[in-house]
């Protein structure tokens, strides 16, 4: 009995050894990938489509109103109409495609000064705005908006209800683009609508009048 006890004294129980276990190594399961929308970026693409659109609402319409100052034929306002559309949105899109493209140098060589990898620079080169886009988007925004007093004007025959129609159409577009404007901005929205509405009434009564006197006298 004593050499058993011995024997059991001698040789303690031993533990069971836990394997080192290194946690940095554990790799994740179930991560999942969340793709972050700049949505500012898309705001400011969309208002500055609205305020393109409003210039050419507001200088075609303008246009048509001035030249039916003098000339009370729908052909006339329509046509001068066309012509405002035709020359300001390709306006509009030239001096957008200069502006980017010249934003797009300053950025691109910025990008190229710093010493980062290719693959970034491919990376921030695809974040920068498209000058072709920028000008298309340009154009196209002017031309919706020139589309409004032409299509107003295009079916009524009298002169004084032909005026009287554009100047509704296009109050209620300015009204809605003024609106919109603000809520992109942030802004009370009725300050701005009426400000907007109150300078378009100022532009087109100011180029009636203008032409009119003008036009009476005989040059």
């Amino acid at each position: 009995m004593a050499t058993s006890t011995q024997s059991q004294t001698n040789h303690p129980e031993q533990k069971p050894t836990i394997p080192d276990f290194d946690i940095e190594q554990q790799q994740p399961v179930g991560v999942l990938e969340i793709e972050v929308i700049n949505y500012s970026s898309r705001a400011q693409w969309l208002r500055a489509a609205v305020l393109g659109a409003n210039d050419g609402l507001l200088s075609t319409a303008a246009l048509m109103v001035g030249v039916g100052a003098v000339h009370k034929d729908a052909k006339t306002m329509i046509l001068t109409g066309i012509a405002g559309l035709i020359a300001g949105a390709l306006s509009m899109a030239i001096g957008e495609f200069v502006s980017v493209y010249s934003q797009y140098d300053i950025e691109m060589a910025q990008i190229e000064r710093e010493e980062i990898s290719e693959s970034e620079i491919e990376e921030r080169k695809g974040n920068l705005p498209s000058p072709l886009q920028a000008a298309a988007a340009s154009a196209l925004s002017f031309a919706v908006g020139a589309f409004v007093p032409l299509i107003a004007a295009a079916f009524v025959k009298n002169y004084y209800v032909r005026l009287g129609v554009v100047v509704a159409a296009v109050s209620l577009a300015l009204l809605g683009f003024g609106g919109l404007s603000a809520v992109l901005g942030k802004a009370p929205v009725v300050k701005p609508s009426l400000r907007v509405l109150i300078g378009g009434w100022l532009a087109m009564g100011l180029t009636y009048a203008l032409t009119k006197l003008i036009g009476s006298t005989g040059i």
